[in-house]
């Protein structure tokens, strides 16, 4: 009785929201881009004396914010936004918000009526080798210019975030633009970066995006141009382009000579451990990380790197203590889990493993199907 009385009321909700659902799933491309499309921006930047500097693209992450590249904006005195939607409107920028010097992102404050607010929604998931993508921004001042393509490559780069590589064609100007998913979400920042004369299109992930939180309100003019004659920073920089590259052999380099300029840095020591790693020469990683340790003994992020070499050379109990030591200082880091239970999987003990599986379940249940897939 109870079944017949209460299906008819709980069938027609459940296929009101399945069709609500598979039409959003199968919005076509162009209306996507003019659902997203409002909340993409022209930034121009300007001197002292009003003179233009360069141009570039944003997006709002929250209503009054616009996420760009930092070069984009760096040795600016002034800067203004120009939005997209209907024939445009220009507002003026406050200044910086929040800067991230190695993810080369900037946040500003935009000062413009709460009426026109927009944000854009960031992908929780890295996407996968393939998947279609598009690129909403303004090459070579080409205002809303649209491009499409697919993912090519997703690559880990050391302190916290990963490099999206894609195919959809961007040009100077395109600095900043969002690389949106099928679904509207920003998946990353794209910065252009031109290797061996040749136009290589990455992005930063939404994750690191997200790691922007608005503080205090800074002028542009406090973005100091970087002196040129640093040399360890230089090298480092360059590291950097080619480790998002995946040239790691290169990279190595770089960051070696940069380790040896400046010993003092422990990211680039970190970075040397991880082409270590990726070159197979563990023990050098090893060193490496430690090195950086000493530097910055309480850095999550370093003990479980250090974690991972320890790992790929079968020395599981140290493996175990750096990723231990990772957990304390980080409680909140499901990757760190991961380690731990396939670790202690890996070395036999399958009670510590299912004890930190639980854990790994509760902070983030996609990797915990992933660590069953791969210890079933």
């Amino acid at each position: 009785m109870n079944k017949r009385t209460y299906y008819p009321r709980i069938f027609p909700i459940a296929l009101v929201l399945l069709l609500t659902s598979a039409a959003h799933a199968q919005e076509s491309l162009p209306t996507l881009v003019k659902r997203v499309k409002p909340a993409v921006v022209a930034i121009a930047t300007y001197d002292a004396n009003g003179e233009a500097v360069m141009t570039g693209s944003g997006f709002f992450l929250r209503p009054g914010q616009v996420v760009t590249n930092l070069h984009v904006v760096r040795g600016a005195v002034r800067a203004e936004i120009k939005t997209l939607d209907g024939k445009g409107k220009v507002f003026p920028v406050n200044g910086t918000l929040a800067v991230d010097e190695e993810g080369d992102l900037a946040l500003l404050s935009v000062e413009m009526p709460l009426e026109r607010a927009r944000s854009s929604e960031l992908a929780s998931e890295l996407p996968d080798e393939g998947e279609t993508i598009f690129v909403i921004g303004n090459p070579l001042k080409l205002e809303g210019s649209v491009s499409d393509g697919i993912v090519s490559a997703v690559r880990e780069v050391p302190n916290s975030y990963r490099i999206i590589q894609i195919t959809a064609p961007i040009s100077h100007g395109n600095s900043g633009s969002p690389v949106f998913n099928l679904r509207g979400q920003v998946l990353g920042v794209v910065t252009v970066k031109v290797t061996n004369g040749q136009n290589i299109n990455l992005a930063i992930a939404a994750a690191r995006v997200e790691q922007l939180r608005a503080g205090k309100l800074q002028p542009l003019a406090a973005l100091t141009v970087k002196n040129k004659g640093d040399v360890a920073e230089s090298l480092y920089r360059s590291g950097l382009e080619s480790l998002w590259l995946g040239n790691y052999d290169n990279a190595v380099g770089y960051f070696e000579n940069a380790v040896n300029k400046n010993p003092k840095r422990a990211e680039a020591w970190v970075q040397v451990g991880y082409c270590k790693v990726k070159q197979g020469k563990i023990q050098e990683a090893i060193r490496a990380y430690s090195q950086a340790l000493q530097l910055k003994p309480a850095d999550a992020e370093i003990h479980n790197k250090l974690g991972d070499a320890y790992y790929y050379s079968g020395r599981f109990r140290e493996a175990i203590e750096s990723y231990s030591e990772a957990a304390r200082l980080r409680p909140d880091c499901a990757e760190t889990f991961y380690n731990l239970a396939i670790t202690y999987f890996e070395s036999g003990n399958q009670s510590m493993a299912a004890a930190e599986a639980r854990v790994l379940q509760r902070l983030d249940p996609k990797l915990y199907e992933k660590y069953l897939r791969e210890t079933m």
